[in-house]
């Protein structure tokens, strides 16, 4: 048969218009040109492949990007209709001639077989018939591309669309998107804090019991949410000392440093021996360790309260009780370790006597999950303002903690744990990674889903990330890669649809994914829905930038206040020029409408606003005192804890509801502290 003259006849008798048989789409064509279909004849088909021989003509507008590599086509076998994509167009001579016909040899990627039943249409990834010679092949029906990218599961988010057709939205299984985990990838710029920002919003529309922690180690998340999110910065972050596990604490105070066995198992018997006396001591107040610990179960990871005026009493009796001289340095550099942290500023957040002093547990607990969880179910624990050798073990701390949250509630408390940057934290090289963070998140990955407790990765680069932990997740968002290596990862990942996909991950646009997986009904090329400017991820950030540009003062006053570690972002006043140019305002910091910027220092929002100069001194004079850590650095740690140890062992909180489910706070801190 001459192909060649079938395809001029078919272009003869049925013009710019569909083949024989799709008149059914012509309504469609007619309303948008480029809908046209025009035919193309299966030449070649081997195992997954096939080439289609066509006829364009360069003037003929919708014949231009007709075949381009990328697109989606049908071929038309036995009544059904194979699905293939677009890898690869040759011209027949490898010449063009731009004022006549030209002959285009397509070679196409089979994906699987829309089947038609009545007017119903279904998609199978399975082939019944594979083309043949002289298949008619055009390009695909909406219709066809609907059936395709379908989510019939009862709970779908919609995040976009269909990058080749705009009208096919993009559909997720919200549940399994949760139960089997899922990460978003992609080299930086592309949009990955958009997206995930984008698809938190989603799930907690459609799974409002959901609580999200979102790790945070740019500062990017705090405009994110719009209103959904409560912001933890260094200085709202209370996370008592004695919260953390023994690996955890003894990162903190040796700071990665090797070959001290010897003050670390003096610090393991010495924080047993201070919980001992804690409860030994503890006659009043709350009943809920008398029930649920008694000395004799307490170890290095029991989650009970002590202080460290009695881990440092017990490493001074130690030195009491030592003859040999060759002893003591060892003890007086552990006790020393321990106090320069304990009195450092920085690390208030884990000292600060109003916490660390007491059993707050469940205040924490509850302000970190959002429990209850209206109106803000995320949290944004901002990691940049932390001390860099705390991240670590603040992060095993908030990642151990929820997945023991979903475990003591009987999963009753659910709670996504998005990882951003999880490189950092679950490195491949396990020479660089700590092992508790990599322990804590990769219990999440591994039994999480059993107690509703999920996993979200984002990262720039996935072959940098434990391999172990990144196969957990079952759902991908590739957007665009760059680095081969990383490519490749996603490669073997990708298990289902057309191989050739993972190709265009170096080429696709920003907002554009390969998204494939268990929360997905096939891979697709995917855009994003657009996000407003204003909850973009980072826009506190540009809009200082921008502030700056249009002339517009920092404020070295809210500077020295953060690097202080004292709360509110950056301060910006206009310059007496720019005052009262309209839309040349201040930018101003996070807190509450008519909540002072500093707490007791007397200056209001209007203050600011207007750009008063401030004295410095008035700034600072009242804040200073209501600063415990600071008003308390370089005093000895027992005089710090002196005047709090009786006040600290009554100052109990009540049990709030912890979930929907009834689960009281004691039964839950109860089952914590009995592990």
């Amino acid at each position: 048969m001459d192909w060649g003259k079938q395809m001029q006849d078919d272009l003869n008798i049925y013009g710019n218009n569909s083949i024989a048989g799709d008149d059914t789409d012509s309504p469609e064509m007619d309303r948008d040109p480029s809908r046209r279909r025009t035919v193309g004849y299966v030449v070649t088909c081997d195992n997954g492949r096939a080439t289609i021989a066509a006829d364009v003509d360069p003037n003929i507008e919708y014949m231009k990007n007709y075949w381009a590599v990328g697109q989606v086509i049908s071929i038309k076998v036995a009544g059904n209709r194979v699905i293939a994509q677009t890898i690869k167009v040759n011209t027949e001579q490898n010449s063009w001639e731009a004022g006549g016909r030209n002959r285009l040899l397509i070679t196409v990627e089979l994906i699987g077989e829309v089947q038609q039943n009545g007017s119903n249409a279904s998609f199978t990834t399975g082939i019944s018939n594979f083309p043949h010679m002289g298949c008619e092949a055009h390009r695909i029906r909406s219709a066809d591309l609907a059936a395709i990218y379908q989510n019939s599961a009862s709970n779908v988010i919609e995040v976009g669309h269909l990058t080749q057709d705009a009208s096919i939205p993009a559909k997720i299984d919200v549940d399994k998107l949760l139960s089997r985990h899922f990460a978003i990838v992609g080299s930086t710029g592309v949009g990955k804090s958009t997206a995930i920002s984008l698809v938190l919003r989603k799930v907690i529309e459609a799974r409002p019991e959901i609580r999200v922690l979102v790790v945070d180690p740019h500062n990017e998340y705090s405009t994110a949410f719009n209103g959904s999110a409560v912001v933890i910065t260094a200085n709202e972050l209370k996370l008592p000392f004695w919260m953390f596990e023994f690996e955890e604490f003894a990162e903190v105070i040796f700071r990665g440093q090797e070959g001290l066995d010897k003050e670390r198992e003096m610090l393991r018997d010495m924080i047993v021996l201070a919980k001992e006396r804690y409860q030994e001591g503890d006659k009043g107040g709350s009943a809920i360790i008398k029930r649920s610990t008694n000395t004799s179960m307490i170890n290095a990871n029991t989650p009970v309260p002590y202080r460290i005026v009695d881990l440092v009493k017990g490493i001074d009796e130690r030195l009491g009780l030592l003859d040999g001289k060759h002893d003591k340095p060892w003890l007086k550099s552990l006790k020393d370790r321990i106090e320069s942290i304990a009195t450092d500023t920085r690390f208030r957040f884990m000292f600060d006597p109003a916490y660390a002093g007491g059993d707050r547990m469940q205040d924490i607990l509850s302000f970190i999950f959002r429990i209850p969880n209206k109106p803000t179910p995320i949290s944004v624990l901002e990691m940049s303002g932390l001390p860099s050798e705390v991240v670590n073990s603040v992060v095993s701390v908030v990642c151990r903690l929820a997945f023991d949250m979903g475990l003591n509630s009987d999963g009753g408390i659910q709670t996504l744990v998005v990882c951003e940057e999880a490189h950092r934290y679950i490195p491949a090289d396990t020479k660089n990674a700590f092992w508790p963070t990599r322990q804590s998140i990769g219990r999440i990955a591994k039994e999480g889903r059993k107690y509703g407790v999920y996993l979200g990765i984002v990262t720039q680069r996935p072959s940098e990330v434990d391999a172990t932990i990144l196969s957990q997740c079952n759902t991908f968002f590739a957007m665009r890669l760059s680095n081969h290596r990383d490519q490749e990862i996603i490669a073997e990942a990708f298990n289902s649809g057309a191989s050739s996909t993972i190709s265009f991950l170096p080429l696709i646009a920003n907002r554009e994914a390969i998204a494939f997986g268990e929360a997905l009904y096939t891979p697709m090329r995917l855009t994003f829905q657009a996000v407003r400017e204003e909850i973009l991820p980072g826009a506190h950030i540009r809009q200082s930038q921008h502030a700056a540009r249009a002339g517009r003062e920092v404020s070295v006053v809210s500077i020295v206040r953060r690097l202080r570690g004292e709360s509110g972002r950056i301060v910006q006043t206009a310059p007496e020029d720019l005052r009262h140019v309209p839309g040349v305002l201040p930018v101003q910091t996070q807190r509450e409408p008519g909540q002072h910027v500093m707490p007791g220092s007397g200056l209001s929002d209007q203050s600011l606003r207007e750009g008063d100069e401030i004295a410095p001194e008035k700034l600072f004079s009242k804040r200073i005192q209501q600063q415990p850590g600071e008003r308390n650095a370089g005093i000895s740690i027992e005089r710090r804890y002196a005047q709090l140890s009786e006040d600290d062992h009554a100052r109990r909180t009540t049990a709030d509801e912890l979930a929907k489910g009834g689960i009281s706070g004691n039964s839950l801190i109860g089952r914590l502290r009995s592990r």
